[in-house]
């Protein structure tokens, strides 16, 4: 038996007229009509006569689709089809538009040779469509008999010119009917805002279905609860909304995700807050009044925190903290995350998510963590439904098994293709005996003491490299100054990274080794790949020095192999890499291979291609230019007075 015939629509328009007639406040009926629906609790007809029913059908000259047949023989007609449509046709009115209403010109009207058929269809509709309104708003419906199912039924079209958007589309009678009734409900919940309350047989059944889909997903069972809670969500009810979007944007989407109604709970302020202003904050082209449009209700104290959180997140200085057990956690994972190491920050995080503890009983799971500048790259949609899965909030349940990890073992990932980076060319200085934040002491000019630049906050490479830009006040076509991501290399090692570096010209390179390694003990190894530099020859240079100096380097650019200092190891022996014929990604991968297995060294991928990470810039990896070579000089300045606030001007200088 199929659903159109099974289902129970006496039963289903009972209830709803039932629901109706109990919403109403004492005298609110729009006239003697809805006085007597109110008092017989009955927003129907009597039923269509089989006999009736062919009638129109002859009339109209097409069998009726099952579902509209079915809902005839118990009411022939509707009052009241969701808020807007306030009669809805029976037997007597439903007729063919033909374009009565002129909305097939409208429609047309912006189509031309290159519309694609199915717009054509659609506007179309206008002309075939079998109409049901009979009052309404300005709200169409219209049955299509040129968009039928295998049981026979006809799509349903609804479409209001004042909700600007095009026409709606329902499967069936039966599910636009269905979809009215929701629509009834959840203008419903929004009347009683301010006044009585709106509560019946439906409304509790889902406001008990909302809590158990709350327990449920903090016992890790996700899925069924977010089901459960759009259900519900569609229907108005308080707090549906904001649970499932906890769950929403732990999936990964921010689109239309306000945490509806907690956000400005000062209960919840802390964790939801945040990723809304994120949210906001990464839409540049917003004004930022419109902040306040997921703010209603707030008071002026939430609101100032709101936008003092966006300042902070927009500097890079928002920084996620967490009560208990699970904020220690947050603690260690963030120092990890800040130096590279985002498989370990998530570890550290899932190990403790079972003690964590929610902020009141409409808080699902740490959401703040996902706008820190630092944590918030961690997520990923796998790991979120990791998150999302295990058991949590004193829930019990199964913990689900931990995600792979992002980051794999050594440097050959440098040189595989992957949508994720375009690191065809990159160079990066490896050193042993140092912590991440000391190489910038090594790497740059300091003065004296041992001071260099300082390290900047946590950016991406993007927003490293604008601001670099930003800062800049001259350049030069012989100066080489890397801006270098830092982090952990392994064991041992530390890392300074440049993914964009500067065309290699190896006569006047200065490897930066040697200086990287000064100190008792130290180790620096220096790799500029460019085997697939899409500029230029393939080059590769490899250069080693201990205790500030060289030990051994190698260079192969021009089809040529140089080599300096000592005995180069036979793992790292160039002559085993470079032979005949061309050289690209397989042997790019050998040679990071042999790098990695040489010195147990490997660098994070997700930190450095999704990731943020402190960045400084480094002295000159070229040497001055000699008597009689050339150059030139760019020197740069900000036009103050430019009306776009922001226009480069400079000056070239040659010599």
């Amino acid at each position: 038996m199929t659903e159109t015939m099974a289902f129970d629509w006496r039963s289903f328009l009972l209830k709803w007229s039932g629901e109706w007639a109990d919403s109403l406040p004492d005298g609110e009926v729009r006239g003697e009509d809805d006085g007597t629906a109110r008092r017989t609790r009955w927003l129907g007809f009597p039923p269509a006569s089989e006999e009736r029913i062919a009638a129109m059908e002859e009339r109209l000259g097409r069998r009726m689709p099952p579902s509209y047949r079915e809902f005839l023989k118990v009411s022939d007609g509707w009052r009241h089809a969701g808020g807007f449509v306030w009669l809805l046709a029976g037997t007597r009115d439903a007729h063919w538009h033909n374009n009565e209403s002129g909305l097939a010109d409208m429609f047309e009207e912006y189509l031309d040779e290159d519309s694609e058929p199915e717009e054509w269809r659609e506007a179309g509709l206008w002309r075939r469509g079998l109409q049901l309104d009979v009052a309404s708003d300005i709200t169409h419906v219209l049955m299509d008999p040129e968009d039928v199912d295998e049981d026979g039924e006809w799509a349903v079209y609804t479409w209001s010119s004042w909700r600007a958007a095009p026409p709606e589309r329902h499967a069936n009678f039966r599910e636009f009917m269905r979809e009215m009734f929701r629509e009834f409900h959840s203008l419903g919940v929004s009347r009683s805002d301010g006044g009585s309350e709106f509560a019946n047989d439906t409304t509790r059944t889902l406001d008990a279905l909302v809590e158990a889909a709350r327990l449920e997903a903090l016992g890790g069972g996700w899925e069924q609860a977010l089901k459960a809670l759009d259900e519900a969500k569609e229907y108005g009810r308080p707090r549906a909304a904001g649970l499932g979007d906890q769950i929403r944007r732990l999936l990964g989407h921010t689109s239309m995700v306000y945490f509806d109604g907690l956000a400005t709970d000062p209960r919840y302020a802390s964790e939801l807050l945040p990723p809304l202003v994120a949210e906001h904050a990464a839409a540049s082209y917003r004004d930022d009044s419109t902040l306040t449009f997921h703010l209603r209700g707030a008071d002026d104290s939430l609101v100032a925190q709101a936008y003092a959180t966006l300042e902070q997140i927009r500097n890079g200085t928002y920084r996620y903290t967490a009560a208990g057990p699970f904020g220690e956690a947050v603690e260690r994972a963030r120092e990890l995350a800040w130096w590279g190491d985002t498989d370990g920050a998530w570890r550290t995080l899932m190990d403790a998510l079972p003690r964590w503890e929610p902020l009141g009983p409409d808080h699902l799971a740490p959401l703040g963590w996902v706008a820190d500048p630092v944590l918030g790259p961690l997520l990923t949609p796998e790991r979120g439904h990791e998150l999302l899965s295990t058991p949590r909030g004193g829930q019990a349940g199964e913990a689900p098994a931990p995600t792979e990890g992002l980051d794999p073992d050594g440097l050959v990932w440098l040189a595989d293709p992957d949508p994720g980076h375009k690191f065809t060319s990159y160079r990066f200085v490896l050193v042993a005996g140092a912590e991440p934040e000391e190489l910038h002491t090594r790497l740059t000019d300091g003065d004296g003491n041992g001071n260099g630049a300082a390290l900047s906050a946590p950016m991406t490479f993007h927003e490293a490299r604008h601001r670099s830009w930003e800062a800049r006040t001259e350049s030069s076509t012989y100066d080489d100054r890397a801006l270098m991501a830092v982090g952990r290399a392994g064991t041992g090692w530390s890392f300074a990274f440049d993914g964009d570096p500067a065309p290699f010209h190896e006569p006047r390179l200065v490897s930066p080794a040697p200086a990287a390694s000064v100190g008792a003990g130290s180790r620096a190894v220096v790799v500029w790949g460019g085997l697939r530099s899409p500029h230029g020859e393939p080059f590769f240079h490899l250069s080693v020095a201990r205790d500030g100096t060289e030990e051994y380097a190698f260079t192969y650019a021009d089809g040529e192999i140089r080599r300096s200092g000592g005995e180069i190891p036979r793992a790292l022996d160039p002559s085993r890499f470079f032979g005949g014929g061309e050289h690209g990604a397989d042997t790019e991968r050998s040679l990071l291979a042999a790098v990695a297995e040489e010195f147990g060294v490997r660098l994070p991928r997700h930190a450095l291609v999704n990731g943020r990470l402190q960045t400084f810039t480094t002295r000159s990896w070229s040497r001055p230019p000699e008597d009689g070579e050339t150059y030139v000089v760019t020197r740069m300045s900000w036009e103050a007075a430019s009306p776009e606030g922001g226009d480069r001007t400079g000056d070239t200088n040659s010599a």
